[in-house]
């Protein structure tokens, strides 16, 4: 069955988001290691990503952990240096099924203020035909809620949605509702796979 929507997830499919990496960069592996050993970071995130002000997530967690604070004021100062590069080729998929009147949703944990400062830096985040970004939602993937309100907000469900994300758990519960799926690994894999489902031709997922 040919799908009426696809859906992107964000972080490691548009864009790369790898905190580690960034780290290694600006304090070292060592000191790295040592910081998100002390503090659950990605948990930290996934407060921001529920909906929580991530200024005020921040200072709170600094506050709590004041052997880390330049650390976590890098995390905050500096998160749209680590939220990159995009990544250019799924990008150019989005763009290719828009093109084609194909109609394109994110479905994504991002919080409410980098969300919209990520947008400052990557127009196509405004692109969407539809956003369901998590911290206006109040629910992270992969809780079931999240894709039940995707479902409601579009009228649409099970395979008429082909839906691609790079963590296993999300793609999992996506399946699980009857969606079609993708674990996205690298943009050819993608793009591949929207030339299989019949929505792009291979020159238009180049």
């Amino acid at each position: 069955m040919t799908p009426k929507a696809v859906i992107f997830d964000i972080g490691n499919v548009l864009i790369e988001w790898q905190p580690e990496r960034f780290f290694d960069t600006q304090i070292g592996e060592d000191r790295r290691r040592a910081l998100f050993a002390a503090i659950d970071l990605h948990a930290m995130n996934d407060r921001v990503d529920s909906g929580e002000n991530f200024t005020a997530v921040l200072t709170e967690t600094a506050a709590q952990n004041p052997a880390f604070k330049a650390e976590l004021d890098i995390w905050h100062d500096r998160w749209l240096d680590m939220a990159s590069p995009a990544i250019d080729h799924s990008v150019r998929l989005m763009t290719a099924l828009q093109a084609r009147d194909v109609p394109v949703f994110s479905l994504t944990n991002f919080g409410i203020q980098t969300y919209v400062l990520a947008a400052t830096r990557y127009p196509f985040l405004s692109a969407f035909d539809r956003d369901f970004i998590s911290g206006h939602m109040g629910v992270i993937k992969p809780d079931v809620r999240i894709y039940e309100m995707l479902e409601e907000g579009t009228g649409l469900k099970g395979a008429d949605l082909l839906f691609t994300d790079d963590r296993a758990e999300n793609i999992d519960a996506a399946a699980a509702r009857g969606w079609q799926t993708h674990l996205f690994e690298g943009a050819q894999g993608w793009a591949d796979r929207l030339v299989a489902a019949g929505l792009l031709t291979e020159k238009d997922a180049l």
